[in-house]
């Protein structure tokens, strides 16, 4: 008797990987990404990150050979003299087989679209199950999930809802909920929510207490550490999500082959092991190089608040927003620009190498020639016996990496066989792991009488395994034509051709797209009261609203002047409890509030919500 697991459609896991371009796009394919996300030429939410439609549509050919999806970025806020555009530009891309579009601005689904499908952002602060259930209501395919949550509370959003959901699993924080943070616009006029953050949460601040004390001077108070979540993806999985997403959209090559490899890995292992699970996208990776995600750009790793909705570890990395690196040992002497290091590791010429000063500051050097341990730098660099070292480029690694280092092929099962009385042969190609993409192609024999002196079965599985160029493998052959059956190589040779280019087009024929979802109940808001958090910009988008229920709709900051102490960031992430100055903790009266964040030439307001301990920052009331 078949088991459940063996009788039920396998549950369909994706890893969605970042493209700032269309060639760190394929990279990630080829290293084991299900689905990449690669932002258009305008409304992307990483402003530097736009990319032409020839480009994309390079993106989506590649892509869809191994059933990978491409989903592009429409996520940020759309203004009324922008909405013909944006309509445009969503045309275009689905004539170019682009699978979903991840958007923000409610304004797409008031729309006249192709029947493209669209992916809520996690820009559309998806934090309760009643949000989730709203979007999905809306018409929503899939639904991008804030970071914040716990599994706890990713398993109440997968009870009230039927969609996939996505989360992200690995890279940079934001410290407020995401689309939740006018910061950047209200004190630079650059709109996060328009792709143009001036990440006010890396800069550095002083703490000033309710005394107007500086207790702390210079530190990146709001700067958390990089996402790291890959020993929990079996809990994730458990918990319902379906798509685990890398952020990193400006990121280079290098860290998305790096991240790429190790959670592909991570996720194959999984799956090895759970015959209910089955990855998203085809074909077998080989890679040159084994991955370790110490090696990529990251400020320190936290699993956030995973596990804990009052987490008791440190999340942040207030010393520095920038990446140390790997640790590689400690200084032993320094003379001028000699340094001999205490360390175990291999140095290159060109490593780049950083140190903490002694005020705590980051700081770098290059190393222009290494002699063992012996370092000869570029300049002179302040160090002293006993500084611990980090390396943020290693030379070597980046010169393996700068090479073809994976590639991603589709296993083909062929038969060789004779047709009627063997004047004619037969070559079937099958694709291993989708068995719908079948080619036939046929050849006439000359003289099907003619006898080979030799065993010719090893020439012409030669001759049909040259594959090279293409995105396929011989994995296995069945040549049923006999070892003496005489055919020139040439016929072979053009059978192969001729059956892989009928494959080429029924694969392309078999690949089923997403296709939009339209619901057929009316959304229900949980309040029918929306403010400027609700990041309405546009007379669709207010329609919208209006239709699912509102009465009241206050316009988004980028369309109205904030008034004097206006919620700029609202985070889960506490700065006392991150200080050990919890107020729930005898600890808490050590630091006498209000507290103040200052800046350059600005400061911020800070209150503690510790009934749903969260905290947010405001601007102030009043001039201080």
């Amino acid at each position: 008797m078949k088991s459940n697991a063996a009788l039920s459609k396998p549950r369909v896991l994706e890893l969605l990987a970042p493209a700032r371009n269309a060639d760190i796009a394929i990279a990630a394919i080829d290293h084991g990404a299900d689905a990449v996300y690669i932002g258009a030429a305008h409304h992307g939410a990483r402003h530097a990150a736009g990319n032409s439609l020839d480009d994309i549509a390079r993106v989506v050919e590649y892509a869809h050979r191994f059933d990978a999806r491409v989903y592009v970025t429409l996520n940020t806020l759309v203004y009324d003299n922008e909405t013909v555009a944006v309509k445009q530009l969503v045309d275009e891309l689905y004539r170019i087989g682009v699978d979903a579009l991840i958007v923000q601005d409610m304004a797409l689904l008031e729309m006249s679209l192709p029947p493209i499908a669209l992916h809520a952002s996690t820009q559309c602060d998806i934090r309760t199950p009643e949000r989730a259930r709203f979007l999905q209501d809306a018409g929503f395919s899939q639904l991008v999930l804030a970071r914040e949550l716990t599994l706890d509370e990713i398993k109440e959003v997968r009870a009230a809802t039927t969609v996939p959901l996505e989360a992200f699993v690995h890279g940079a924080l934001c410290v407020s909920y995401s689309g939740n943070c006018q910061a950047s616009q209200v004190i630079t006029g650059r709109s996060a929510n328009r792709g143009e953050c001036a990440q006010m949460c890396r800069l550095p601040y002083d703490l000033i207490d309710g005394d107007g004390n500086r207790v702390i001077a210079g530190k990146h108070l709001l700067s958390l550490r990089d996402m790291n979540r890959i020993k929990w993806l079996g809990e994730m999985i458990d918990a319902g999500i379906d798509s685990f997403k890398i952020e990193g959209r400006l990121k280079d090559i290098d860290y998305v082959k790096t991240v790429v490899s190790s959670y592909s890995q991570e996720l194959d292992r999984i799956v090895a092991s759970r015959p209910e699970l089955t990855r998203r996208s085809k074909g077998r990776v080989m890679r040159t190089f084994e991955a370790s995600l110490a090696d990529s750009f990251n400020r320190g790793y936290t699993d956030y608040f995973l596990h804990n909705r009052r987490p008791s570890v440190s999340m942040a990395s207030i010393d520095t927003p920038k990446s140390a690196g790997v640790p590689v040992g400690t200084v032993k002497r320094v003379n001028g620009k000699t340094v001999e290091v205490k360390s175990d590791v291999e140095f290159a010429n060109g490593d780049g190498l950083t140190y903490f000063d002694r005020s705590g500051k980051l700081c770098g050097f290059r190393v222009n020639r290494a002699d063992g341990n012996k370092l000869q730098l570029t300049a002179p660099a302040d160090l002293r016996p006993g500084t611990r070292l980090f390396r943020n480029h290693d030379a070597r690694r980046e010169a393996m990496m700068a090479r073809t280092t994976a590639r991603r092929v589709l296993d083909l099962d062929m038969v060789l066989r004779p047709v009627g009385n063997g004047s004619r042969i037969a070559l079937d190609i099958t694709l291993h792991e989708m068995p719908r993409c079948t080619a036939t192609a046929t050849a006439v024999v000359a003289d099907p009488s003619a006898l080979a002196r030799t065993d010719q079965t090893a020439a012409r599985r030669d001759a049909l395994a040259k594959l090279g160029g293409t995105s396929y493998s011989l994995l296995s052959l069945d040549d049923r034509l006999g070892p003496d059956f005489f055919v020139p190589m040439s016929v072979i040779t053009s059978l192969r051709r001729e059956a892989l280019g009928v494959l080429e087009v029924a694969r392309r024929a078999s690949y089923c797209r997403e296709v939009r979802r339209y619901s057929t109940v009316t959304p229900a808001l949980e309040h029918t009261s929306l403010d400027y958090t609700d990041n309405v910009a546009n007379r669709l988008a207010d329609r919208f609203y209006r239709r699912a229920g509102a009465t009241e709709i206050e316009p988004a900051i980028e369309c109205a002047k904030p008034r004097p102490g206006t919620r700029v960031m609202l985070t889960r992430y506490c700065l006392r409890r991150e200080l050990d100055r919890c107020l729930r903790t005898p600890q808490g009266s050590l630091l006498k509030g209000p507290l103040k964040l200052r800046g350059a030439g600005f400061e911020f307001d800070l209150n503690f919500d510790c009934a749903r301990c969260e905290m947010s920052l405001h601007t102030p009331t009043k001039q201080s």
